[in-house]
């Protein structure tokens, strides 16, 4: 067993006072009924370089419906692992038992056993707690749970108990260093989830760091592997990286390393300066805020991925679109990422959008049909990131925000006016009208 570096609370910058409140509520509660609870990861590693954490997630000595007893807005997911899932309001903290490694050899027999999944979350009958360890719940000490995790800079552990930060594999070292380094051999670690070869370039970029050499190194043998992830993950992993304000420099690192060859071979080979121009401006509008808007939709960021590629209305994608339309399948793809056919429809309703709003002598009968478009806010959003015409985006912010009502489908027009009716007129007490006559 190795001996952790331990940080007391006078010789570190992290306060509670940045830590989210209700996130402390959930560490006090666990320290309270005598469990180990640190905040964990990511959130460690911010707060030290005084940005501001994504999430605030928690590792803690607690089983899960052990931690489902002290929470009554708890969850419990998983079926591998589970997980505590604690919401306050819209806020959702994540609550993980200290775990373990698996051996090769553990996940083969992990695998043949059948799986003791509760389906309503609640206490397994008969029995304390304590004893409630599912055989796939791989858990462990806090030691084998910073060893588990993938780099240094995301295995520190901030103690609710002492207020020290805890630190088994060098992170503080290489976070004053500003170095990416792997926990273990990084050829292993890859080949165990060829994703973190991405996530080490989503990491380097966002926080300014270089990448340890041997991470470099097995990038370069093992590269290949990423071809083996889940399609939907990967793009859920770019989705990611085009909303974190760190695109285009990640997207550098990844086709310097030719990372971009076994997901998307058009992308790697279209790289070029109209490709960082557009994700530097997808970057400078990110930035602008503290988490990622609501305007940045899906169709938003893939058109300022796809259109320095030389797709637009007209041209591939709307062919594409086309194409799709006809079958049955849902989506497309760039390389082996799938596209949402949605998406890939609202792109060029965006971008043929452009040109009528550059018009700001457009009747006031046009413009109210326009704003009703449901793609109008897209296209508005894509007009402030690319369009480079401040005064344009001031005109169409007043009507914007003037138009009352519900958006009407693409292509509608202001809605028909109603024909008012006309008030009948009441008679005096005591007359009737006229009768049939007899």
């Amino acid at each position: 067993m190795s001996h952790p570096l331990v940080v007391p609370r006078a010789e570190h910058s992290l306060s509670r006072k940045q830590i989210d409140p209700d996130a402390l509520r959930v560490l006090y509660r666990l320290h309270e009924h005598q469990y180990l609870a640190y905040l964990v990861g990511g959130s460690v590693r911010d707060l030290l370089l005084g940005h501001r954490p994504k999430d605030f997630d928690i590792a803690t000595s607690a089983h899960p419906y052990q931690v489902k007893k002290l929470f009554r807005n708890c969850w419990i997911i998983g079926r591998r692992f589970r997980l505590a899932h604690i919401r306050y309001g819209p806020k959702m903290f994540e609550v993980a038992t200290f775990r373990r490694q698996v051996s090769a050899e553990e996940q083969i027999a992990l695998a043949a056993q059948p799986s003791q999944e509760d389906r309503h979350g609640v206490q397994p009958p008969g029995g304390d707690h304590a004893r409630v360890i599912h055989r796939d719940n791989t858990f462990g000490t806090p030691e084998e749970d910073a060893f588990r995790r993938d780099f240094t800079v995301n295995a520190l552990f901030y103690d609710i108990g002492s207020f020290s930060i805890i630190d088994y594999t060098g992170g503080l070292q290489d976070i004053e260093a500003g170095v990416i380094r792997c926990i273990g051999e990084p050829a292993e670690r890859f080949q165990e989830d060829p994703v973190r070869m991405l996530r080490a370039m989503v990491m380097a970029a966002r926080l300014g760091f270089s990448v340890d050499p041997p991470i470099d190194d097995a990038i370069a043998t093992h590269r290949g592997q990423i071809a083996k992830s889940a399609p939907a993950r990967l793009i859920e992993e770019f989705y990611k990286i085009l909303r974190s304000g760190a695109s285009e420099r990640t997207f550098r690192l990844l086709a310097e390393r030719q990372l971009l060859e076994p997901i998307a071979p058009r992308l790697q080979r279209r790289c070029g300066d109209t490709l960082w121009r557009s994700l530097a401006a997808l970057d400078a509008y990110r930035t602008r805020f503290a988490a990622p808007p609501d305007t940045l939709t899906n169709a938003v960021l893939l058109g300022s991925l796809l259109v320095p590629l030389g797709v637009g209305p007209g041209g591939a994608l709307e062919a594409t679109t086309q194409r799709e339309a006809s079958n049955t399948g849902p989506i497309s793809t760039l390389g082996m990422l799938p596209l949402a056919r949605r998406d890939l429809e609202r792109l060029p309703q965006i971008l043929g959008l452009q040109r009528r709003l550059l018009d700001m002598h457009t009747p006031p009968r046009a413009r109210a049909a326009l704003t009703r478009r449901g793609s109008f806010q897209d296209a508005l959003t894509w007009l402030e990131i690319h369009g480079d015409a401040p005064e344009v985006l001031a005109h169409w912010r007043v009507p914007v925000e003037a138009v009352d009502g519900p958006d009407s489908p693409d292509g509608a027009g202001p809605p028909p006016s109603k024909r008012r009716r006309r008030r009948r007129r009441r008679r005096p007490p005591g007359q009737r009208p006229p009768g049939p006559a007899s």
